[in-house]
């Protein structure tokens, strides 16, 4: 069925699908689309598709573009570096996105992830998002788990999670989900009071709370996260422990990149970040932009 084109499509669901078609659109095909061009892709009008995208992105559609050049990881490393001793220190977490949240987690006793999530009863459910299509995971304490299938389908995402905790039960259940699906993908980032439920071993857990230190719009650097932690030597167990967030987004674990500048690798592939730090470094030079014009 064709979306519609009114301007009273202000659902959430469609507005997900229309900016994650976008989003791929302006990766797959670079400088060289015209607004126009990507308007008739999503069958809206120039005029109505610049007012969404600029909604839930913060910039305009050729803004955006820019954010996805080659350099982009190099030229967050340089500008927007996230020194997360200071972070810590302060108790600081700048602007981020997470903390506008009011952000709340708390993890499972490493006894209790030793069982493998035996006696969980973990909710699921696959909701759009800005990024393509989500697989959301949640027991009643909070999110525990978000995978992206844009890039390995639906089939694997489910396999990957639900490997993770081979002994819970898993139950359908998007109602309970919606409110924190809602509230994480939201327009701006909006919403308050998402909570996370982290499962997984303590050293894992250490590298998802260095995560949830840095701002949204800067990134770091699995070196940087490794002394943070107190294993300075660890780097490559960090960058496994990184590999390993089962709550992509919310634990952003898309702004650690490699100390060259590079991207490094991404669980639910390279576009994917690609498209994440995008959009927020989109958002934080136009709220930079704002602040300025006040």
């Amino acid at each position: 069925m064709t979306p519609p084109l009114s301007g009273d499509d202000d659902r959430p669901a469609y507005h997900y699908a229309v900016i994650a078609r976008a989003l791929a659109e302006i990766d797959r095909s670079g400088p060289a689309l015209t607004l126009d061009g990507l308007a008739a892709r999503m069958e809206m009008s120039p005029a109505h598709f610049q007012r969404v995208f600029s909604r839930w992105v913060g910039v305009s559609p050729k803004r955006y573009q820019q954010y996805l050049t080659l350099d982009l990881a190099r030229n967050l490393l340089a500008q927007r570096h996230s020194v997360l001793e200071t972070s810590l220190a302060t108790g600081l977490s700048g602007g981020g996105r997470l903390h506008d949240l009011f952000l709340r987690w708390e993890a499972m006793t490493p006894g209790d992830y030793a069982l493998g999530g035996e006696g969980l009863r973990i909710a699921w459910g696959c909701f759009d998002s800005p990024f393509g299509p989500a697989l959301v995971m949640g027991t009643e304490r909070g999110i525990c788990g978000i995978a992206f299938a844009a890039e390995t389908g639906p089939e694997a995402a489910m396999v990957d999670l639900t490997g993770r905790w081979p002994r819970a039960r898993f139950v359908e259940d998007m109602p309970m989900l919606r409110p924190w699906v809602e509230a994480a993908f939201g327009a701006g980032g909006g919403g308050q009071g998402i909570p996370l439920f982290l499962i997984g071993a303590p050293f894992q857990i250490k590298v998802w709370e260095a995560l949830l230190q840095i701002p949204s719009g800067q990134v770091t650097t699995y070196s940087d996260i490794a002394g943070v932690i107190g294993h300075p030597k660890a780097v490559r167990a960090v960058g496994t422990a990184v590999g390993r967030n089962p709550v992509s987004w919310l634990i952003p674990c898309h702004r650690a990149l490699r100390k060259s500048g590079g991207l490094g690798g991404y669980h639910w592939g390279l576009p994917v970040k690609r498209a994440m730090l995008a959009w927020e470094a989109a958002r934080a030079d136009a709220d930079d932009d704002l602040r300025a014009a006040s």
